[in-house]
C-alpha cells in the first residue's frame, strides 16, 4: 500500500477499503466519435465518469462498479444534489456544501479521480461556488466539462443544466 496525495492506494483498489476494482483506464474509446483516447494514471487527473466503452451497455449490474459505472453514478448524484440545493442557501448550508465537497474529494473511491477533483477545486478560478443554486449548478457543470474535455467527450452547454438535471427538457420529453 502506498500513499497517493490524501489517499492510500493498494495494488488492486482505488482507495483503501475501495469500491470494486477501481483502476485507471488504460485505453478507451469515446462514444462521441471514433477516435481513441489513450489515458494512463499519470494523465487521467480528473477522470470522474470519464470514459465510454463498449462494455458500458453490458456491464453486469451485480458486479462491483468499474471506473465508468462509478463515474456515471457519481455525476448523477452530484448534479441531482445541485438541482435540490436551495436557490438562496444560508451561510450554514453553504458551509455544509463546501465541507461536503472537501470531504468527498478526499474519500472518493477512485484515487486519481479524487486528486483531479481536489486540484480543480484548489485553483482560484475554479474554487467551488455555492452562494446560489444557479451558481453551484453551473460550477458543477464546469467541473464535469473539465473531465469531459480531458477524456475526449463533448462539453455540455452549462446554460441548460437546469433542464437536464432539475426541470426537464422544454420539449416535455421528461414529463
Amino acid at each position: 500500500m502506498m500513499k497517493m496525495g490524501n489517499h492510500f492506494k493498494s495494488a488492486n483498489l482505488g482507495v483503501t477499503g475501495g469500491f470494486g476494482k477501481i483502476t485507471p483506464p488504460k485505453t478507451s474509446t469515446s462514444s462521441s466519435n471514433s477516435s481513441t483516447a489513450t489515458t494512463t494514471a499519470g494523465t487521467t487527473a480528473a477522470v470522474i465518469g470519464a470514459t465510454t466503452t463498449s462494455k458500458e451497455s453490458t456491464y453486469p449490474k451485480d458486479c462491483p462498479p468499474d471506473v465508468n459505472e462509478l463515474g456515471r453514478s457519481t455525476w448523477t448524484f452530484l448534479h441531482s444534489l445541485a438541482a435540490t440545493y436551495p436557490p438562496k442557501p444560508n451561510e450554514t448550508q453553504q458551509n455544509d456544501m463546501l465541507q461536503f465537497l472537501n470531504i468527498f474529494s478526499k474519500i472518493y473511491p477512485c484515487w486519481w479521480c479524487a486528486e483531479g477533483f481536489q486540484s480543480f477545486m484548489e485553483k482560484p478560478e475554479t474554487k467551488p461556488k455555492v452562494t446560489t443554486q444557479e451558481e453551484f449548478g453551473k460550477w458543477l457543470c464546469d467541473a464535469h466539462n473539465e473531465v469531459n474535455e480531458r477524456v475526449g467527450k463533448p462539453k455540455f452547454d452549462c446554460n441548460l443544466w437546469k433542464q437536464r438535471w432539475k426541470d426537464g427538457w422544454e420539449d416535455g420529453s421528461c414529463d
